[in-house]
């Protein structure tokens, strides 16, 4: 039988969770969990693990790219220095538009594509080609490619995040946990989410939180 989750558990794991976006959050995820194969304890603890980490325990669905000069040169050193990181400290508009661009399917800088397509849902889809993917999946109901904002509200930030999960096979990598292996698997999945290895305590931190409550 496919594992349901309730809110009671999240405050336990994650005592900090943003309670306005909790009943959404619970009613999404059960409604469209099995469709997406997150229905086993291991499955759950490592989406919910990632998804708690990506949205800041549920408080963000569009990506948080208000950084200082200090922050672009730690996180992205590859496109800003100290001759230009004055220009896009604080904007976060032109620093989407210079980080995402050319890649993902997005424009150039000028195109404003980084911006339009940053990150969204509880695993932010971010690009273009993201976008036009999730747009042609059966579960996607709204022309995300031209609104892309309802990407970031209910239930399609669920849907689009158990989406990016199965595409990228990730509950293939979840099944490879055997209960001794737990915070390696959380490394794999998270070079897959984010593409680095951003915020791994905190996601290790809530994974050890889900296998208690779900007594794994």
């Amino acid at each position: 039988m496919a594992m349901m989750i309730t809110q009671f558990q999240i405050r336990q794991a994650v005592p900090e969770v943003d309670e306005s976006r909790l009943n959404e959050f619970v009613a999404s995820f059960n409604m469209w969990a099995i469709h997406f194969g997150i229905d086993s304890p291991q499955r759950i603890a490592h989406y919910l693990a990632q998804v708690m980490t990506e949205s800041g325990a549920l408080r963000y669905t569009v990506e948080n790219l208000n950084y200082s000069k200090e922050g672009l040169l730690s996180t992205f050193p590859k496109y800003f220095n100290a001759l230009n990181v004055s220009a896009y400290a604080r904007n976060p508009q032109k620093i989407a538009n210079r980080v995402y661009a050319n890649r993902m399917g997005n424009g150039s800088e000028g195109s404003g594509d980084g911006y339009r397509y940053r990150g969204r849902g509880f695993i932010q889809l971010t690009g273009l080609d993201n976008y036009k993917a999730f747009a042609k999946s059966e579960c996607c109901t709204e022309d995300v490619v031209q609104y892309p904002d309802k990407v970031a509200n209910y239930y399609l930030n669920q849907v689009s995040s158990m989406w990016y999960w199965e595409k990228n096979k990730l509950n293939d990598i979840a099944d490879k946990d055997d209960g001794k292996n737990g915070e390696e698997i959380v490394r794999q999945i998270t070079r897959k989410v984010n593409g680095g290895t951003n915020g791994l305590s905190q996601r290790r931190a809530y994974y050890r939180q889900f296998t208690k409550v779900f007594n794994i």
